[in-house]
């Protein structure tokens, strides 16, 4: 049997903290599974990733302490079926407004007589004999709450059986809230909006997630009452370790 520590961690109630997987480079997925994260997240729907990479990464994660998981292009059963089969422990779903959506979403994810998930798996079979007996159990299932209609819909989407959390996409509810991400921080009813997430979740007994910005982002949410919480991504680390170090670099020829 495989624990999945991160959604563990959620229930215990404290934050897990994921870095995302945008470059499509096993590489990236490797180096920061090591780096003590809870969580790294292979991300199928803005991300640089085909289904062979996506495969690929999953193997430079699975032996490190990181729990292995993915968002999926879209509310797909067989796009949520073949990451399943594939080996993720985690399974983020974009776009989900309401109730019979997120019921989509688990009914692809969980087997019967859960949901409606095929029986076969690919790369999953190496986490032994019994993964069939502990799957549903381990597997972290995650809505996105990323509009108008989903925030109104929050506590109804959100007590679906099968679904363990959300996590809220700020831009993509910026936007839906008719004004541009870069807004969202002055905006009260953005903030209203997530109070409104952060309330359903504590109604439904489910874990409030959000895709922090920053680390510091990441921390101020989890402060809000977040627990599943990615703070940036392998191209936002790589860009600022980069600057950092021509900023030090330059200072020695200004």
């Amino acid at each position: 049997m495989i624990v999945n520590t991160a959604k563990q961690k959620m229930l215990d109630g404290q934050p897990a903290f994921g870095f995302g997987l945008a470059m499509g480079s096993s590489l990236n997925a490797e180096v920061l599974s090591r780096s003590g994260i809870d969580f790294v997240m292979i991300d199928r729907q803005h991300g640089s990733w085909g289904e062979d990479s996506a495969i690929a990464a999953l193997v430079g994660i699975n032996g490190s302490p990181a729990i292995p998981m993915a968002r999926v292009a879209r509310n797909d059963y067989t796009f949520i079926g073949r990451l399943l089969d594939e080996g993720v422990l985690g399974l983020i779903v974009p776009m989900v407004d309401t109730p019979e959506q997120a019921r989509e979403a688990s009914d692809s994810c969980h087997l019967p007589p859960a949901g409606k998930r095929s029986w076969g798996w690919g790369r999953a079979k190496l986490y032994g004999d019994d993964y069939a007996d502990w799957i549903d159990e381990q597997l972290f299932v995650a809505v996105q709450l990323e509009s108008v209609e989903a925030v109104n819909n929050a506590e109804a989407i959100l007590s679906t059986p099968g679904i363990d959390g959300c996590w809220t996409g700020p831009g993509d509810l910026s936007l839906s809230l008719g004004f541009r991400p870069s807004e969202m921080d002055d905006r009260e009813e953005h903030a209203r909006a997530l109070e409104a997430i952060l309330e359903a979740c504590k109604n439904t007994g489910k874990i409030p997630g959000i895709a922090g910005r920053s680390v510091d982002d990441a921390i101020n949410r989890a402060k809000q009452g977040f627990r599943f919480v990615t703070a940036v991504n392998d191209g936002g680390l790589l860009d600022s370790g980069a600057k950092e170090a021509v900023a030090r670099l330059s200072s020695l020829t200004t």
